[in-house]
């Protein structure tokens, strides 16, 4: 079972890199506003969303995964990358889903 919760949780880890290049993506051609994009996006995860974030907050931390990956999935959107957008969209929602199995969430308390 922990072979299955660890592949769960590298999934989301691919489902976050995919939801951050979807925010550089939006901001093309302009690198400048790639990058503003793609840091802001990694920011507001890592100080809302990740598992140990300084300010995670039971209401707080979804909602900041809905927007990194919804607007994430709109960056493709943006781009003219239609089917990309539904993919890492589907994607996201399917992984996040399995990473709330009690099995899949015990794993990261026991590395934290």
């Amino acid at each position: 079972m922990k072979v299955f919760g660890w592949t769960v949780l590298t999934l989301v880890f691919v489902s976050e890199l995919l939801a951050i290049g979807g925010l550089f993506v939006w901001g093309l051609p302009s690198l400048l506003w790639s990058f503003v994009l793609g840091a802001a996006g990694m920011l507001a995860w890592n100080f809302f969303a990740s598992p140990k974030a300084r300010f995670g907050h039971p209401v707080g931390r979804p909602v900041v995964k809905v927007l990194v990956f919804g607007l994430g999935a709109y960056g493709y959107w943006e781009s003219g990358l239609t089917g990309l957008a539904v993919v890492v969209l589907v994607f996201s929602v399917a992984v996040n889903a399995l990473a709330l199995l009690p099995s899949v969430s015990g794993l990261v308390d026991e590395v934290g």
